[in-house]
């Protein structure tokens, strides 16, 4: 049964992920990126402990599928490229002039004060 509801949660987390995230990459708009941000972050949080669950039921086969060359290689590319991406990312560091007014103004529509 837990295996069960696992699997159901993957499913739908990361239909909520992946759609709220090609609706924020699409509409490129800060006001409509604040907007899905309460469903993004939230089916982020499910997502991770639904991988978690996920893998404490299948990391025997993981680890036999990593065991491949073609597979090692494409993983270990990915790898690669996240710790790339996430080096760049925080070298493009957001002007404090423009980061607060920013970070502000989004707690306050988060808030819906």
């Amino acid at each position: 049964m837990f295996r069960k509801c696992i699997a159901v949660a993957l499913f739908v987390s990361f239909i909520a992920m992946s759609t709220s995230g090609l609706m924020m990459f699409v509409i490129e708009k800060p006001s409509f990126t604040i907007q899905m941000h309460p469903v993004h972050k939230l089916f982020g949080l499910i997502l991770i402990l639904s991988v978690i669950g996920h893998l404490s039921f299948n990391l025997r086969s993981l680890a036999t599928y990593v065991k491949t060359k073609s597979v090692a290689i494409v993983g270990g590319s990915m790898v690669c490229l996240l710790v790339l991406l996430y080096g760049v990312a925080a070298n493009n560091t957001v002007p404090a002039a423009i980061a607060i007014p920013m970070d502000d103004l989004a707690a306050k529509a988060e808030s819906h004060d």
